[in-house]
């Protein structure tokens, strides 16, 4: 009798343990952030114009007003959460965030993790560097220095296409990357055109251009792995933005120009 009462004991103890120890599916993530009426997004606060600390101290620019507009049309408070290029995706993974709106482009590597939405703004990367130097193919940028924020699409790309003697100068965040270039720590700085473009106007002194042009990569929305009814939604809610006229608006007050032709 007592064994029963023991073995009955242990199979309470072990559903019990698998009930509360059952990992939180992220097809509940909507249903989570409509019943709490707020939803954690990741955004940059280093990276003009796309999200940067305002004169009054809040986070302003394209990627915050997008998901500002997001949370607007959940119906419920946008709970803005400023993250970097290493950590945002971690941070989604993890749960510290319900979505990534930090200028992401979408890689193959990218979309074995996460899912993504259609995209919301254009983007296009490229090497900048000062007028004087010559370079009109990779093969030009041997024996060159070259800052780049680590874990992003750029230092993917020169990685694979560069010569072997170009010094890649990786850096944990944008803000060190383009201040290893102002300050002529490298001679080239690889970026996202609209980064590059503040810096230039900020740094006249460097009189730096476009040199190589990397990538189109227009930025998406980052959705956890799965996450099927909160990217229907997300997507729902770019698409009437587009239609509207709403994201075109954010476009051309940022970055000087409209969403042009975006994939859907």
């Amino acid at each position: 009798m007592k064994l029963k009462l023991f073995s009955a004991a242990l199979g309470l103890a072990a559903a019990m343990a698998m009930t509360f120890s059952a990992p939180v599916h992220a097809e509940d993530t909507l249903a989570a952030v409509t019943a709490k009426k707020s939803i954690s997004i990741g955004i940059p606060t280093d990276f003009p114009p796309f999200g940067f600390v305002g004169p009054d101290f809040k986070p302003e620019g394209l990627d915050v007003q997008v998901a500002k507009l997001i949370a607007e049309k959940l119906g419920v408070k946008a709970n803005l959460v400023p993250v970097s290029t290493p950590n945002r995706i971690p941070y989604l993974q993890t749960g510290k965030i319900d979505l990534i709106v930090s200028a992401l482009g979408k890689t193959p590597e990218r979309a074995k993790v996460i899912d993504f939405t259609i995209p919301y703004s254009p983007f296009y990367l490229g090497v900048f560097g000062p007028k004087d130097l010559k370079i009109k193919t990779f093969a030009d940028l041997a024996g060159k220095t070259v800052s780049v924020t680590r874990g992003t699409i750029q230092a993917d790309i020169l990685q694979k296409k560069a010569p072997p003697t170009l010094q890649i100068q990786r850096f944990q965040d944008d803000a060190s990357t383009i201040s290893a270039f102002v300050t002529g720590q490298t001679q080239l700085l690889a970026t996202g055109v609209s980064a590059a473009d503040a810096a230039i106007k900020k740094n006249p002194q460097r009189h730096a251009e476009l040199k190589l042009v990397l990538k189109d990569s227009p930025n998406y929305v980052g959705v956890r792995k799965g996450d099927t009814a909160l990217l229907d939604k997300v997507n729902d809610i770019l698409r009437e933005a587009r239609k509207d006229g709403t994201l075109n608006g954010y476009s051309e007050h940022w970055l000087g120009r409209g969403l042009g032709n975006l994939p859907d």
